[in-house]
C-alpha cells in the first residue's frame, strides 16, 4: 500500500513542491532576499510530512544566537537535507562546486539563496572563494558541510575527508557537530527503498578550531567522535 502511495502522491507532490519553491525563492529574492531561506524550510517540511518522517531534535540550546558555525554532520541518505532544511533552525548556506551553478535550475535556485560556491581551481581562485564566504558567514550565518563527503547509506559513519576542515580552518569560525540518525532507514540509496519512518537530529556543543591550530588530524577526531556519539 505505502508503494503505491509513494509513486502517486509522495514523488509527484515533490516534483510540484520542488517547483513551487523555486518560483517563490526567485520572487522573494527580488523583494526580500532574507526571507528566501524559509522556503528551503517549508519545502522540507512538507517533505517530513507526507513520507512521514516525524523528526526529534536534541541539543539546539547549543546554538548561539548571532554566531556563525561550520556545522558538520554525517551523511546517511537524500532525506538529510530535509532534516536540515526543516528542523535544525538555523539561517545557512551549503559549501557548492563552482560547477553546480551551470546546472539547470538547481544552479539558479542555489545561487538565488546565497549558497557559496567554491572555485578550486587555483590557490588564488580557492582564496577568493574563502574571502567571499567570510563576507556572508556572519551575524549567525552558518554553512553546512558533509565531511563524508558522500551518503554512507547506513549508521556507520565513512571516511572523513580533510578538505571540509581545512575550509574550517581558512573562515575561522567554530564548529558544531550535528549528528543525523536514522534517516538511512527512510531512504537508503535508491527511491525504491523509500518507506515512512523516524529520524533524530542532535546539535553537540560547539568546537573551538583554535585550539587546534597545526593539529587537523586531531580537530578532525573530535568531531567525529562527538557525532558518532549520537549516531
Amino acid at each position: 500500500m505505502y508503494a503505491i502511495y509513494k509513486y502517486l502522491f509522495v514523488v509527484p507532490v515533490f516534483a510540484i513542491n520542488t517547483v513551487l519553491a523555486t518560483v517563490f525563492v526567485f520572487i522573494l529574492s527580488i523583494f526580500s532576499p532574507k526571507s528566501t531561506r524559509y522556503c528551503g524550510v517549508v519545502w522540507a517540511k512538507i517533505m517530513q510530512w507526507i513520507t512521514p518522517m516525524p523528526v526529534k531534535v536534541v541539543g539546539r540550546e547549543n546554538i548561539a544566537e548571532g554566531q556563525s558555525y561550520v556545522i558538520a554532520c554525517n551523511h546517511q541518505s537524500a532525506y538529510d537535507i530535509f532534516v536540515i532544511y526543516g528542523s535544525l533552525d538555523v539561517d545557512f548556506r551549503w559549501i557548492l562546486k563552482q560547477e553546480l551553478r551551470k546546472v539547470p535550475v538547481l544552479g539558479f535556485a542555489c545561487e538565488r539563496l546565497g549558497h557559496i560556491f567554491i572555485e578550486r581551481s587555483s590557490r588564488r581562485a580557492a582564496y577568493d572563494s574563502i574571502q567571499r564566504a567570510k563576507k556572508v558567514l556572519v551575524g549567525g550565518t552558518s554553512v553546512v558541510i558533509f565531511p563524508e563527503g558522500t551518503r554512507s547509506g547506513k549508521a556507520e559513519m565513512g571516511t572523513f575527508k580533510h578538505g571540509a576542515f581545512k575550509m574550517a580552518m581558512d573562515l575561522q569560525l567554530p564548529i558544531v557537530p550535528v549528528s543525523i540518525k536514522d534517516t538511512y532507514k527512510v531512504m537508503g540509496k535508491s527511491l525504491a527503498t523509500l518507506k515512512p519512518g523516524h529520524a533524530t537530529l542532535t546539535i553537540h556543543k560547539p568546537i573551538d578550531i583554535t585550539e587546534y591550530e597545526e593539529r587537523r588530524d586531531d580537530l578532525i577526531e573530535a568531531v567525529r567522535s562527538s557525532i558518532a556519539s549520537a549516531v
